[in-house]
């Protein structure tokens, strides 16, 4: 089974708590603060491995959740930091964020590696809060929670060359005798629904990736037919090859043919069309299909060249295979965005664009008041509330944010509740 696209789930480890402890140690005069920080939570990170060619693994496993940083020790001894998660796609993998849609990786080389979701650091012992106005305190953080997201991965497969064109004209024939690949033929529409790939060689010693996509139809950029499924797969072709039916064996015009495959690429992605094309007139070997070709001929407007062949009987495969590999040195890969150039920069400061607002505060039907939002979530998993010292910082750092202030200008009074994730508060001005 081919699956080329999958929404999973993954979360960086969080951070280690940090300690709170201190030195005892017999004939040591002055002891104090001897709390070690948490180790540093494992990155789900991914990286490309050539064997694999469909994404049929992350069926069955959906949430990757990669392991957190050991809690510091006494002695100021640190936890250790959690070794990466490390999780293989294939070649040709885009992995994009469910909700903002923005691209994460494009995950292209055998090796090569991308941080999906970060992990925590780990939080500080209380060695790290020592102060000559607090020398020894009992104050320590949580780790820093990982990052969670929902993602999708899709899969473009890696071709230099896609044959495109109706169900039944013979790309996966042509494929089958220019290389060494096994696709299924039979004579009914839609015996390809999986794309396939195949390595070609030509005489000259010149060799490429050509892959046979399933059948085009009419409305197949709506998702008409399987078209809308595997059109994503053409768009990091370098040449398009079209392939028609030129003795017209299913009653269609060859030119109509045409047409409507070049308007279905046009449809799904504009400069699809800006590909090189190189038109195969394919079942030269059958009746009419000279005629068809000169009629062809006279109706084609554009300056794509026409190579006729018979994949059956082979002949004419040695001039295509030329032309193909000729056209492919002068072709330069073609950016998946259209503002690839100009979205790689504006991508760096996207993300590094910090929300500004780390709070958001909205009412309840009760009259409590809610509070939500990164900053202040954070905030609250790093404090360790079993320490008076921690919730008095906590408290600190709150009023620090602005919290105190913004819940007095939306009319909370003393005793009001303040809502934080599954925690309530009373509100004391």
């Amino acid at each position: 089974m081919f699956v080329d696209q999958v929404k999973i789930y993954v979360k960086g480890g969080d951070g280690g708590n940090g300690m709170v402890a201190f030195r005892r140690e017999k004939f040591v005069p002055k002891g104090g603060p001897a709390g070690g920080d948490g180790g540093k939570g494992a990155n789900v990170v991914f990286e490309v491995e050539e064997g694999l060619r469909t994404l049929m693994d992350f069926r069955y496993q959906r949430h990757f959740k990669a392991p957190r940083g050991e809690h510091g020790m006494s002695k100021n001894q640190h936890g250790r930091n959690s070794k990466d998660m490390i999780v293989k796609v294939p070649p040709g993998t885009i992995v994009s964020d469910a909700n903002t849609k923005e691209v994460i990786a494009d995950l292209t080389e055998h090796g090569q590696q991308a941080i999906i979701a970060r992990g925590g650091r780990g939080g500080r012992g209380n060695s790290r809060f020592a102060s000559p106005s607090n020398p020894a305190p009992e104050l320590s953080e949580n780790g820093e929670p990982g990052q969670e997201r929902d993602i999708i991965l899709e899969l473009k497969v890696l071709a230099d060359v896609g044959l495109v064109g109706f169900p039944s004209v013979g790309k996966s024939t042509l494929l089958s005798v220019v290389s060494a690949a096994k696709p299924k033929i039979a004579d009914y529409h839609f015996t390809t629904i999986a794309p396939n790939l195949g390595m070609v060689e030509t005489e000259d010693n010149r060799s490429f990736v050509m892959a046979d996509l399933p059948g085009l139809i009419e409305g197949a950029h709506s998702g008409v037919g399987l078209g809308h499924q595997f059109l994503r797969h053409i768009e990091r072709t370098r040449v398009i090859v079209h392939v028609i039916d030129m003795a017209a064996t299913e009653g269609r015009d060859p030119y109509e043919d045409y047409v409507t495959i070049n308007n279905e690429l046009q449809e799904y992605n504009m400069r699809l069309l800006e590909r090189p094309q190189i038109i195969v007139a394919n079942k030269m070997d059958m009746p009419d299909a000279e005629e068809n070709l000169q009629a062809f001929r006279e109706k084609l407007q554009d300056d794509y060249p026409i190579f006729p062949i018979s994949a059956i009987t082979r002949s004419g495969l040695r001039e295509l295979l030329f032309a193909i590999a000729d056209k492919l040195e002068n072709t330069s890969e073609f950016p998946l965005e259209e503002v690839e150039e100009e979205a790689g920069i504006h991508r760096v400061v996207y993300k590094h664009e910090v929300d500004e607002r780390q709070f958001y505060i909205t009412r309840d039907p009760d009259g409590s008041f809610v509070l939500s939002g990164e900053g202040i979530e954070k905030l609250f998993k790093m404090t360790d509330f079993s320490r008076d010292e921690s919730v008095r910082r906590f408290s600190r750092q709150m009023r620090g944010m602005g919290i105190d202030e913004a819940l007095r200008q939306r009319g909370a009074k003393d005793g009001d509740t303040v809502k934080l994730m599954e925690y309530e508060f009373e509100f004391i001005d």
